[in-house]
């Protein structure tokens, strides 16, 4: 991201911002056209909206089931001290492991919500059994098994 301060976002910002969370993989044209602009207009503020860091990255989003990770497991950590370095070691074993798509620092009963994408039960008991329960500073895990998942990724409300 380049180093430039943001302006204010008017109507048609928006509405890009908007288009472009639905269908990441809008042409420039077509984008245009759901925004009532020119190509050229359209091009120059998504560019803008990229450079200023309103848009942090366009990826495809893959349906977990088909590349073998149907199971969702969420997974609350306590750790044994409420250090910044226990948390900077904490976070730095949570990022090299793969399976971990979401780590998020809360307040609450635990710690650290884990957002885990496994291809099954087997597969998170392996995991839980070898990595997991060996991150450093933890104390206790709680482990949460997705039923079903009701809204996942929506759009930013905005």
């Amino acid at each position: 991201m380049k180093e430039t301060s943001k302006h204010e976002l008017d109507r048609m910002d928006r509405n890009i911002l908007r288009a472009l969370q639905k269908d990441g993989r809008l042409a420039n044209a077509d984008l245009a056209k759901m925004v009532n602009a020119s190509a050229a207009t359209c091009h120059r503020r998504t560019q803008r909206l990229f450079d200023e860091g309103y848009i942090a990255s366009v990826r495809a989003q893959i349906a977990p089931a088909t590349v073998g990770l149907g199971a969702l497991v969420m997974v609350g950590v306590v750790l044994d001290r409420s250090t910044p370095e226990s948390f900077a070691e904490f976070e730095k074993a949570v990022g090299a492991m793969k399976e971990v798509l979401d780590c998020n620092l809360v307040a609450g009963d635990f710690d650290y919500l884990l957002k885990i994408r496994v291809r099954d039960m087997a597969g998170f008991n392996l995991l839980h059994g070898k990595q997991l329960i060996a991150l450093p500073g933890v104390r206790q895990i709680r482990t949460f098994f997705v039923l079903k998942e009701v809204k996942d990724n929506a759009p930013l409300p905005f």
